[in-house]
């Protein structure tokens, strides 16, 4: 049997819920919604953990955060562990990435004034670079000025003109709806695509709806502020943030330059039309995403490879975008965490299919081994996704979402002092069904709440003794669950007379 062709896309920060194919209330999604209607879509998927450089690390390697250990941006992914791009070479493709994987090299293997050591936006080990594009956006910068835009020399380009710097504003960028950083990409695939001639692996590993928020037109007007849903939040800031220490410290130290180029602040200082604004916005950029989306598909077909091709779509991490009067990713609220996966084989009889049951994206690099015909090399957490897309569904599936969030912060300390931690007490896991979600600090006090009463996550009922129960079951749950997954790489084998013997279940 011919071997398929892999196309892995990510696109980085964005939600689970702002599809139109999973019922968004405006945002339209057509591309994305295509590839559900002939593939698999999984509406209840979850980021292992945030930011960018511990989600991926989850989303490469299947395993979660408790064993890959890439605690934050800049912790380096230990050597050892297999991955989807190194199981992809023992399959026999040459795996090539158009983007950015934000993997910390193992700095044990380098020599110290090593320039690989002075960012965590290296390169996950087993891939070929065809287009690198990290976050400071050289490439497409130098890109933009051979097309004519002689001011593209930094990211200043994304403030619109007309704007001021720090502005809020759905003014149009100087760069077209061909000249973004997506497009750019994508042109960067479809040219590479012409020029194969065997099975291939692609991972296509889009910045946006990463901020900074702007967006070139027709986009960044194609949504009111007045649109979407109502934001889960509390009546006010200061309510929102009296719910947990963790809260209380983190969210004035949220920065308007993350999001907004060029501005200063917190994000505190923002209020309700401003959030608004902002997710317009977003909206926008994801209708552009989504629109590049549409071009690759149109090129998979028109080089008559579509058929031939195993499509994943998916992010790293979702965005909170004014939720809980807040911006980015981290914590523990579900809005960081929910992120949409829609996967497509063209030689599974299962097409249009919906799946709720709970997955991850520790998913994602066994269900490429099971789709490849690979062994990972070591213990993984995550479990193929075959069956859905072969079956529709699973036996004996995992019955809640598991999530993961380090807060340690090694080069400062700054957590550490504040809350007077050590490193690895600053951490939270999460255990969420379809009723209760339970948070568990390693040295703060846990959250309880009831999502079927409390959608929004605004009653923590931990310290309620009519729930001391809930939580005792659901702190079992999530203990019983981090016991199963310990490292089992080599725990399967047992060395007997008759030599070793492996079984792995």
């Amino acid at each position: 049997m011919k071997r398929p062709n892999v196309l892995l896309i990510t696109a980085d920060q964005w939600r689970g819920d702002c599809l139109s194919v999973a019922g968004h209330a405006c945002v339209r999604t057509p591309n994305v919604d295509a590839l559900a209607r002939e593939g698999v879509l999984f509406r209840n998927h979850f980021a292992g953990a945030a930011p960018c450089s511990p989600a991926r690390a989850t989303l490469y390697t299947g395993l979660y955060q408790m064993n890959h250990r890439v605690c934050r941006n800049g912790s380096p992914l230990d050597r050892r562990f297999d991955n989807l791009a190194l199981a992809a070479r023992r399959a026999g493709y040459d795996p090539t990435v158009f983007g950015y994987t934000d993997t910390a090299p193992d700095p044990r293997e380098l020599d110290r004034n090593d320039p690989h050591l002075e960012t965590y936006e290296g390169l996950l080990p087993g891939f070929t670079a065809r287009q690198l594009l990290p976050e400071h956006e050289k490439q497409w910068l130098s890109w933009l000025r051979s097309r004519g835009h002689r001011d593209a020399v930094s990211r200043d380009i994304h403030v619109p003109p007309g704007a001021a710097r720090g502005e809020i504003s759905a003014e149009p960028t100087a760069y077209s709806r061909q000249e973004t950083q997506t497009a750019f990409l994508a042109g960067e695939f479809i040219r590479w695509l012409g020029e194969q001639d065997a099975p291939w692996f692609a991972h296509v590993s889009f910045l946006r709806p990463h901020p900074p928020f702007s967006v070139p037109e027709p986009f960044g007007r194609m949504f009111k502020p007045v649109d979407g849903p109502e934001f889960s939040r509390a009546k006010s800031r200061e309510i929102e943030e009296a719910l947990h220490p963790y809260l209380g410290y983190s969210m004035p130290k949220n920065d308007k330059g993350s999001f907004i180029y060029g501005a200063e602040g917190s994000v505190s200082d923002w209020g309700t039309q401003d959030f608004a604004a902002i997710r317009a916005i977003y909206y926008g950029m994801i209708a552009e995403v989504d629109a590049q989306l549409g071009r690759i598909w149109q090129a998979l077909k028109d080089a008559g490879v579509w058929d031939d091709t195993i499509v994943i779509f998916t992010s790293d991490h979702a965005e909170m975008m004014g939720d809980h009067w807040t911006l980015g990713k981290g914590g523990f609220f579900d809005g960081s965490y929910h992120i949409p996966l829609v996967i497509r084989d063209p030689n599974a009889t299962v097409r249009g299919h919906v799946v709720e049951r709970f997955t991850s994206a520790a998913d994602i690099f066994p269900t490429l081994c099971e789709s490849l015909g690979v062994e990972t090399a070591n213990h993984v957490d995550g479990r193929s996704l075959r069956s859905f897309i072969d079956h529709g569904d699973a036996i004996d599936w995992r019955e809640a979402a598991f999530f993961e969030f380090d807060f340690r912060d090694i080069a400062n300390g700054e957590a550490e002092r504040h809350f007077g931690l050590k490193s690895n007490q600053c951490n939270l896991a999460v255990i969420r069904d379809e009723q209760f979600k339970y948070v568990h600090f390693a040295a703060l006090p846990p959250l309880l709440f009831d999502l079927k009463a409390d959608p929004m996550e605004l009653n923590n009922l931990a310290p309620d003794p009519a729930y001391a129960a809930t939580r005792l079951e659901c702190a079992e749950r999530l203990l019983s669950l981090r016991a199963r997954h310990l490292d089992q790489t080599l725990a399967y084998t047992e060395l007997t007379k008759d030599g070793p013997v492996a079984r792995r279940p």
